[in-house]
């Protein structure tokens, strides 16, 4: 296996051991965490389960449904993997499908996702969320990264094209 394709099977591995080592943790006191524990000024720790996606959206829709989606946009990903040249790219493919399994297997569990991250300003709560929303939302920042920055290589070489 290539460099870039290790590091990207490196990454699917950590996102997919933290977010449910993380989440047995969770589960484990969730009692506790039923009303919520402040960590710092807009942090807590609570225990919720959410069986849409994002922001509780699709909530109702079945878990096999949503655990089928997220499987086949998996196995994209994992495509594009295995293409991937560079090791930014695979980084991230692999942070995406690590997170999108790590909640897979939720699903496949408890029938929802288990959440445990809140963050807030005043009373006003960002939607609970776990590590594996983390790694998704971190590899999808990697992309765009990629992105840019292979753009801006482009626009070097085409300027200095025309030069010549």
């Amino acid at each position: 296996m290539t460099r870039p394709k290790s590091l990207g099977v490196l990454c699917i591995a950590f996102a997919f051991a933290t977010d449910q080592i993380s989440k047995s943790v969770a589960t484990a006191y969730s009692d506790i965490l039923a009303d919520g524990i402040p960590v710092v000024p807009g942090f807590s720790l609570i225990f919720l389960r959410n069986d849409g996606v994002t922001f509780g959206m699709l909530g109702g829709v079945p878990w096999w449904v949503l655990s089928g989606l997220a499987l086949v946009i998996t196995v994209w990903l994992a495509v594009m993997l295995a293409r991937s040249a560079y090791g930014l790219d695979a980084a991230a493919y692999g942070l995406i499908i690590g997170g999108a399994l790590g909640n897979v297997a939720d699903r496949m569990r408890f029938g929802a996702v288990t959440d445990f991250l809140d963050v807030y300003i005043g009373s006003w709560h960002w939607p609970a969320f776990n590590l594996a929303d983390v790694a998704v939302v971190c590899g999808v920042g990697l992309i765009l990264l990629s992105e840019f920055l292979g753009s801006r290589k482009s626009g070097r070489r085409e300027s200095s094209a025309d030069l010549g």
